[in-house]
């Protein structure tokens, strides 16, 4: 299977107001705080000490990404299977001359007062409590997208990171490479006219097969590694990069892509980074291409987002085709016809008969690493700041949430919630913690 890892690898170049301040809900083994008030800051010279929680997927091409970096130490790695420490762990030691220490339980990692800041490369599901964690022992973060497992995790995500004042780059590396920032960047200045239309797709040809129950394997601490989610007996295609089309763990195709492609419409369609969110969410769809499959997150989906000031429509897509185009990507269309589309590795703006007009760059970034790196030092904001992210990954939770209630579901920006009761009993609205564990809720 090519999965966005895969892509990722190869292609590594390398606030959101009303997202509150109020902390209450505790989990067992709470790791106590150590007070970010108190915690002096990265200085320009100081080396940045990092621990990466997770260490299968995403979280060591990053680990790695970031080891390749000046001023920069691996000192401690976190996973609940065994079987994914000793290459990390290898290379550290080989960077680094020693080796790192070793956990199970990220909390005991976040306890360390040496640490500055995590990668945290864990399934979606893993994902809220580990930040918040970080936040509140102080501990900046690099935090895989999309950010949730739900929206309820997004907000008190967003809640916590404000609340502490931390510096969080989410991995939604497509904000840092060239032909990204350039379509942005056209679309912004007015060039391709007044946008009425995007269009955002993902071609989903992932069948994930079908597995029988079975035991664990012996490194792996399964119980761990399913955390708050429902616990569902084990099988080898629910876990380890597959578990993204499972949505006890995971939001789909409209989670793992949707929140690179919608990203880059919503940013089109913004001045900054907080964003232009939709009023109303409808989606069809199912799981019609793979029937048999074990997979619970739709393979088909068709997704109409309505926004107010600006008034435009959003186009997502899930399907088996990408007839002329590549199999993802982002599309502005002008009222008077213009198309610029964007895709990894190009973009392009064609007029209503398809003709090919000129472009041109925008300036030059950094990469996604090295901007998040200096932002832990300078405390800006880096380029997917995480109030920022939670706004894209609402947007996609609410594209699933429409889905799994069979109707419309509808949004206030303004209040960071949804408007009547339409979606909010689907898991892409909230979860129930399975015990002991509970999501602290921030909240304003």
């Amino acid at each position: 299977m090519t999965s966005e890892t895969e892509l990722s690898r190869r292609r590594f170049l390398g606030a959101a107001a009303g997202l509150g301040i109020a902390a209450s809900g505790l989990a067992p083994r709470r790791v106590p705080a150590c007070g970010w008030a108190a915690r002096k800051p990265v200085s320009a010279n100081e080396k940045i000490v990092l621990g990466l929680i997770g260490c299968g997927g995403m979280g060591p091409a990053n680990m790695r990404t970031l080891m390749g970096k000046p001023g920069v130490e691996v000192a401690a790695l976190c996973d609940v299977d065994e079987s994914h420490i000793p290459p990390n762990a290898a290379d550290a030691e080989k960077k680094y001359g020693r080796k790192p220490d070793i956990y199970k339980d990220f909390r005991k990692l976040l306890e360390r007062k040496d640490i500055d800041a995590v990668i945290i490369g864990t399934p979606d599901h893993w994902h809220a409590l580990p930040l918040i964690y970080a936040c509140e022992t102080g501990k900046d973060a690099y935090c895989e997208k999309p950010i949730s497992h739900d929206i309820v995790e997004a907000k008190s995500m967003a809640g916590a990171v404000r609340h502490y004042q931390r510096i969080v780059q989410v991995g939604t590396w497509q904000r840092s490479t060239p032909e990204f920032t350039d379509a942005v960047a056209y679309v912004r200045s007015g060039k391709l006219g007044k946008v009425v239309l995007c269009r955002a797709w993902k071609t989903d040809g992932f069948p994930v097969g079908h597995q029988k129950p079975s035991t664990p394997p012996a490194s792996l601490d399964y119980d761990f590694w399913t955390g708050p989610a429902e616990f569902i007996p084990y099988a080898p295609n629910h876990v380890h990069g597959l578990w993204r089309f499972f949505l006890n763990y995971g939001s789909g195709m409209t989670g793992d892509w949707g929140v690179h492609m919608i990203d880059i419409a919503l940013l089109g369609m913004s001045q900054g980074t907080d964003l232009v969110m939709p009023v109303e969410v409808t989606s069809y769809g199912g799981k019609w291409v793979f029937p048999t499959d074990d997979r619970t997150a739709p393979d088909t989906m068709q997704t109409i987002m309505r926004f107010h000031d600006p008034d435009f429509v959003l186009h997502w897509q899930i399907g088996g085709d990408h007839p002329g185009r590549p199999d993802h990507g982002t599309e502005f269309v002008s009222a008077d016809g213009k198309t610029l589309r964007v895709w990894r590795g190009g973009w392009q703006v064609l007029d209503a008969d398809g003709k090919q007009l000129p472009t041109a760059p925008a300036e030059r970034t950094n990469d996604h690493w090295q901007n998040w790196l200096d932002c832990v030092r300078s405390r800006e904001q880096p380029r997917s700041p995480l109030a920022s992210m939670a706004q894209t990954t609402i947007v996609c939770h609410l594209a699933n949430a429409s889905l799994l209630a069979g109707e419309s579901v509808r949004w206030s920006k303004t209040k960071m919630d949804l408007v009547g009761h339409a979606g909010e009993h689907t898991l892409s609205y909230r979860r129930e913690y399975r015990k002991p564990w509970k999501l602290p809720i921030y909240t304003g």
